[in-house]
């Protein structure tokens, strides 16, 4: 009964002691609702992890997308670098047409 008082605010209030039965009430009253506020809380601590989780797995999942992507600009790259190295200088460049802004032949 005192920590209900204290609880509610009354501190240093003076509680006359409670019947035996009353006492128990109050006791299981109060375990009632640790128990469900503890509950409570578990399933939202649980919630929350879940959570994390799922968006750690998206981040890296995309992150591992990205670096994949940029293996492939590279690789593209170097393809790109080394045919136009092998290609003699005079013959046929291909590139962005002047007035089109297009690939592919010049008109």
């Amino acid at each position: 009964m005192r920590a209900k008082m204290r609880l509610m605010g009354f501190h240093g209030a003076t509680v006359k002691p409670l019947n035996e039965e009353a006492a128990a009430e109050l006791g299981a009253e109060l375990l009632g609702e640790a128990i469900v506020f503890g509950v409570g809380g578990l399933c939202l601590y649980l919630e929350y992890s879940r959570q994390a989780g799922q968006a750690r797995r998206k981040d890296e999942e995309q992150a591992a997308t990205l670096r994949d992507l940029q293996d492939r600009i590279r690789s593209l790259e170097e393809a790109l670098e080394r045919e136009g190295a092998a290609r003699p200088r005079g013959e046929g460049q291909r590139g962005l047409g002047p007035a089109h802004g297009t690939l592919g032949h010049a008109h």
